[in-house]
């Protein structure tokens, strides 16, 4: 006996639409055992989890916070994913982003008079160089052939390598008694905030301008319909003349641009300065905000607010509850399991062979 899965003759918009929730629900109820386990109250570590952060100011700014560059991350990753491409890279292209717009906040320390051009100039270096570093495994890719998981996710390592020596070496303080950190960002070089005395700051505004504007662009543009028509049928796409190769690179290049905005908005925004760690891996959890939000811009940005959610709760979890914070890790993985176990049965249904019938055509 063995089971198949046969597709659906009509999909329900309605199971399509409810299978995130339903995968949520569960993820919820799979975690609730874990901490019971743990020997914690499930209701507790709910509210602690998901109603806690929800009841300060301070920290529904956090959960934004942190959602703005996952949610930046996951929509130019939808691009390449909706091309049926692979940047497992992103957490390296965010580094390198933040480091090259950093590089313009040090090299302008100090400067007097017109400074405008400093904010703008960072954001500019930070988006070409995590569109320059995704463009390595791109051609790699369309050249000669080579998996673009491998040496996407391989450069990752280099990124971070690079952003460790640069701030133990030439971009260090030499007033900074040695630690391992740059200088702190003029004001200049530092994105304003949207209010007095609050934590929101203007790069939020630029999340939610690019949101919008990838939105625009997958559902109303030529070139969304090429992403989408090599997605799903790379053959009827050569009929129709689009090229592979060029969509390679201009998907890659949106995504590591995307990625590398997201690293200079947060070194320019929450940071200030340039550290060995300037992420604590919004590269590789964008990966989920990406299928949780059904590769979808709106979709991506509740997806990035509930991870955002999650993790801010789970930083509250670890303090009040003692919950270890791998456990918030381990729900986010679980959950996009689930997620995505949930969307095979939205389009497919199973259906149990028996035995006798293993080499029957379905």
């Amino acid at each position: 006996m063995r089971l198949d899965l046969v597709p659906r003759a009509r999909r329900s918009p309605w199971l399509d639409a409810l299978s995130p929730v339903l995968a949520f629900a569960a993820a919820v109820l799979v975690g609730g055992l874990a901490v019971s386990a743990l020997g914690v109250s499930p209701g507790a570590a709910f509210l602690t989890y998901f109603v806690a952060p929800l009841s300060e100011v301070w920290s529904l700014q956090e959960v934004v916070l942190k959602a703005a560059p996952l949610a930046l991350i996951a929509t130019g990753l939808t691009f390449c994913y909706r091309a049926g491409l692979w940047n497992i890279g992103a957490e390296g292209q965010y580094v390198v982003g933040g480091l090259a717009g950093g590089w313009v906040a040090i090299a302008t320390h100090g400067a007097e008079g017109f400074t405008l051009w400093i904010l703008p100039a960072m954001l500019a270096a930070g988006t070409l160089a995590g569109l320059a570093y995704a463009m390595i495994p791109a051609l790699l890719k369309v050249r000669l052939g080579v998996s673009e998981i491998l040496t996407s996710l391989m450069l990752v390592y280099v990124a971070q390598l690079g952003l460790d020596y640069m701030v133990r070496g030439p971009l260090r303080d030499p007033q900074g008694y040695n630690f391992p950190q740059s200088v702190s960002f003029d004001a200049a070089a530092r994105l304003p905030y949207l209010a007095e005395g609050e934590s929101l700051h203007a790069g939020v505004l630029v999340v939610a301008l690019a949101l919008a504007l990838a939105g625009l662009v997958l559902s109303r543009t030529l070139f969304g319909f090429e992403v989408r028509l090599v997605g799903a049928s790379p053959r009827a796409a050569r009929f129709a003349g689009f090229s592979k190769g060029q969509l390679t690179l201009a998907v890659f290049a949106i995504s590591g641009g995307a990625a590398g905005l997201a690293g200079i908005l947060e070194v320019a925004g929450r940071i200030g300065q340039l550290q060995p760690e300037i992420s604590p891996g919004y590269g590789f959890t964008a990966i989920i905000v990406a299928f949780l939000g059904r590769l979808s811009p709106p979709g991506i940005l509740i997806a990035a607010l509930v991870i955002a959610l999650t993790t801010i709760g789970g930083e509250g979890a670890q303090i009040d509850l003692k919950l270890p914070l791998d456990l918030t890790r381990a729900f986010q993985g679980l959950l996009l399991g689930l997620v995505l176990g949930a969307d095979v049965l939205a389009r497919y249904h199973v259906r149990i062979v028996p035995g006798g019938a293993a080499g029957a055509t379905p």
